[in-house]
This record gives structure tokens, sequence and C-alpha cells, in this order.
């Protein structure tokens, strides 16, 4: 059965085909012969209650530099969609978590994915704390005091902003380094919200694992390795994918949140592990399908369609 699926992401222009999820999605959903619709967050409205979106039918191709093709937009009521997926990018702002709560007004008879409202409800850097034996020491404050008594406990720690993305922002503290009131005070300037510390973890250097889960199971995962000149291991900011597999204790950490994960109804989710520790749970535009493929591994992009095909049977 041929589904209408509406795309909310960032305009597709501005993504890099190679490395992007929503755009593999995608492709696997046209293939199944699925009708694609695209719109980017500023095109959702609400009026009485109605929820809609200036959409434009979305065709895609796996060629780098002509690899999409739009329709005329028109505006369509979001319920006569099949399907939404929830792709866009953060930073996780009042502005996205008001998508969720429009979004909300039409799911599960539209099936929204991830669910709008587990999203607005579990953010990244927060949702994992609920398992705190999992993941390395962290502290969430905006007091400079409690930050340098947790540097002063730990030494070499981990700042970064608590709604961030991508490695924006993500500051390596060595113990001694003179730059931690310095820093605080720029935080304190361009965030409004609280910041997270965490213990380093020194197995960084031998990557930061993405790991795919479908449904709360485990699929496929791939290495990223920092940069000599760099501790984050973003792809985009100079990180390098590897092969990998997954040893006992990631399986462990996949089985303690898989229930979690579908509880919420959380279909497509990424999470971060270095060593013996889960650092996030990325559930807004969770990335990494591609590369696991291109390293041998699972089509997690038809695996991800068959589990929102059984949903929507």
């Amino acid at each position: 059965m041929a589904l209408k699926v509406a795309v909310q992401m960032d305009h597709i222009n501005s993504i890099r085909i190679a490395g992007d999820t929503t755009f593999a999605l995608c492709l696997e959903a046209q293939k199944r012969g699925h009708i694609l619709y695209h719109y980017t967050p500023d095109r959702l409205s609400m009026r009485d209650g109605v929820v809609s979106a200036r959409v434009e039918e979305l065709s895609v191709r796996d060629i780098e530099g002509d690899y999409y093709t739009l329709g005329e937009p028109v505006s369509r009521d979001l319920s006569e969609m099949d399907v939404v997926l929830l792709r866009q990018d953060p930073p996780f702002d009042m502005n996205y978590i008001t998508t969720t709560h429009m979004l909300e007004r039409i799911h599960p008879k539209t099936l929204v994915v991830n669910d709008p409202a587990w999203v607005r409800n579990s953010p990244e850097k927060i949702f994992v704390t609920e398992f705190p034996d999992l993941m390395p020491e962290t502290l969430i404050t905006k007091n400079p005091l409690e930050i340098a008594g947790f540097r002063k406990e730990f030494g070499d720690i981990i700042l970064k902003p608590l709604y961030g993305n991508g490695g924006a922002g993500v500051f390596h503290l060595a113990d001694g380094d003179r730059n931690l009131t310095s820093l605080l005070e720029m935080f304190a300037q361009m965030f409004r919200e609280p910041f997270i510390a965490q213990r380093y973890l020194k197995d960084v250097r031998s990557g930061d694992k993405r790991i795919i889960l479908i449904d709360g199971e485990p699929v496929g995962a791939i290495n990223r390795v920092p940069s000599e000149t760099d501790s984050r291991s973003n792809m985009h900011v100079g990180g390098r994918a590897e092969k990998t597999e997954l040893t006992d204790r990631e399986r462990e950490i996949c089985a303690r949140i898989g229930p979690s994960l579908r509880e919420r109804g959380f279909i497509l989710v990424g999470i971060d592990v270095i060593g013996d520790y889960m650092t996030e749970i990325n559930v807004t535009s969770p990335t990494g399908v591609r590369e696991v493929k291109r390293f041998g591994g699972a089509d997690i992009a038809a695996l991800f369609w068959d589990a929102v095909e059984a949903k929507r049977q």
C-alpha cells in the first residue's frame, strides 16, 4: 500500500546526501512506492485545530548535485497524510518544541515519527540521565561554583550546551586549563539554559560509537574517531567513520534502554557510546544510517520502513 509521507526537515537543498539519514529514508520510501512531500518547519500552520503545511511533492535520486525535484507548493491538511517524518535538525529550542505541540494534534491518526510528545519530553542530554549507571558522571547546572567543584573532583571534563547538537560548543577542559571562568562567562551570554558537564572519557580517542536502534532493538553501528586536533568525533567537524561491531557492554546498554524507547514510540533512535558509557540518546533526527550501510552493515532505511508500514497496517 502506497503511503502519503510528509517530511518536516531543514530545506533539502542544504543537505549533504552522502551522509544524510533523512535522504536515505526518502530514497527507500520512494523505492517502495510511497508518495513524498517536503516542507520546512516555518511552513507549518494551525488554524481552528487543523494542522497544515505548505508542502511540495518530492522525488529523490542518489546523484550528487542533482538529487531532488520539488513540485509546486500547496497547502495540505497534515491529517490527510499517513506518516509525517519529524526530521528537522536541532537546536532543540522553543521553535522546535512548538512544532511538536502542533504535530501532536494529528498523532497517532497520522503517524508522526518519532512521537512528537515524547520527543518534546525527552531532550537528548536529559533523557540519558534516566540511566545514571550507564553514563559517565554528569552535572547539569548554570552555577559556576558547582561546575568548578565538579572540575576539581574529576580534573578533565567536557563542557557543552544542554540543547546543542552536532558537536557545536563542546569543549574539553583538561586538568589545569585556565579558561574555565572565561568559558562559563561566554556560555552565560550565549545560553539561557543550564550547561552540561561530564567527566572526560579518554576512550574517546578510540572513537565515539553511534548505535542505531529500530523499535528499541540495535540494528547497526559506526565508530567515529576524532582527528588529532579535536576532541569531537562528529564527522562534519573532521571525525573519521570506521567499521565496528557491538560489544557485550553495548548490547547490555541497548537491552536496558530498549523498553523505554518502545514505550515512548521511538521508532528510530541513535545513541552515542564512548568506552563503556552512553553519553546521549538522540531522538530528534538521529543520523548514521548511510554510514552503517556503506561499511557493509544493515540496510537500516529498509528496516525503518518495515517498522513504519507494520504500524500503518
